[in-house]
């Protein structure tokens, strides 16, 4: 059973990124401030659920949230910036984008660029404890893999549709075989070991 709430009486929200391992596409997070009381027995870490169970879910969080936010980084900025860096600059906008200012931020994972004016707490696994960062993880995930959806459709090739740009064969191979597009990652390794043995 996920928690409700990390400190009681306190507006938190919880937060959370998908497409950090991707080849393509954007960084993108999510912030969710839930109601106290909220409980929903599907709820659970994105990456425990189908699509079929996230699509279902997120209606239910948009509704009955507080409040809630998602924001991209593209890959032009991710290569500017780096990845870790990109996804504390989503999560950021996520947040400021609340129509609810939080009193404490529930972070997934073990490393956060803090925030003015924001008190947060990183919790390792924390899209499995807690409601609100299970919530954030549902909305990040469902967004970029609609987001991955509709490019596919200009670049087929890539089978963006069923990957969403994370490091698969098939993915690895149509960059091997077509070259990238512009929504690529270029600092990142887009053809894993077989870089090694392209000078060959």
């Amino acid at each position: 059973m996920l928690a409700s709430y990390f400190e009681e009486g306190k507006i938190e929200a919880g937060c959370d990124e998908a497409g950090r391992g991707c080849l393509a596409g954007p960084v993108v997070a999510a912030a969710v401030i839930l109601p106290p009381t909220f409980q929903n027995e599907l709820l659970n870490d994105s990456k425990q659920l189908t699509d079929k169970k996230r699509n279902a879910l997120r209606p239910i969080i948009e509704k009955e949230a507080l409040a809630w936010a998602v924001a991209f980084v593209d890959n032009r900025e991710i290569e500017e910036i780096n990845i870790l860096n990109a996804s504390f600059e989503a999560m950021h906008r996520a947040i400021v984008s609340l129509a609810i200012k939080p009193e404490l931020l529930l972070i997934d994972g073990n490393r956060f660029t803090p925030l003015d004016g924001y008190r947060h707490e990183c919790i390792i696994k924390g899209d499995g404890k807690f409601l609100s960062i299970a919530a954030a993880s549902i909305l990040a995930k469902t967004y970029r893999d609609d987001y991955m959806s509709s490019i596919h459709e200009e670049f087929p090739q890539y089978g963006w549709d069923k990957n969403k740009g994370y490091p698969t064969k098939i993915h690895r191979k149509a960059i091997k075989q077509f070259g990238t597009s512009r929504f690529h990652r270029e600092t990142f390794n887009l053809l894993g070991d077989e870089q090694l043995l392209l000078d060959l």
